[in-house]
């Protein structure tokens, strides 16, 4: 019995079979943030802490905060190109809106005022 030398199609067939079918076992899911988290106040890491927000989502949703102020609701983020409907459904109870962290105000220095209890010169 003579073997037959594999046709080129048959290679073509084979590793697009292989990939297109990995054994790979899938990746972990990500575990969910204990507590909601605020878009008005959290950095990329803790964003990415919620299921559907990767780095990339992330960014957009620090420059979306960054450009346009504080959100209002949950529901701007639907404004981000590639967050729709079910997408921030899935999201919505990882999230929270609140309030914004307030711009330090300068520290106030002491008045010269004379102390207390003195009386002043005549």
């Amino acid at each position: 019995m003579r073997l037959r030398r594999p046709t080129l199609g048959a290679l073509l067939l084979c590793l697009s079979a292989a990939l297109l079918f990995p054994c790979v076992a899938p990746a972990a899911k990500k575990k969910p943030p204990l507590h909601p988290i605020n878009l008005n106040t959290a950095s990329a890491l803790q964003l990415q802490e919620v299921p559907g927000i990767g780095p990339s989502t992330a960014d957009k949703i620090l420059q979306m905060r960054k450009s346009y102020g504080p959100f209002k609701s949950v529901d701007d983020l639907r404004a981000i190109k590639g967050i729709g409907t079910k997408r921030l459904e899935k999201m919505r109870k990882y999230l929270t809106v609140g309030k914004a962290p307030a711009a330090k105000a300068p520290a106030r220095t002491a008045s010269k005022a004379p102390p207390l209890g003195k009386p002043l010169a005549p």
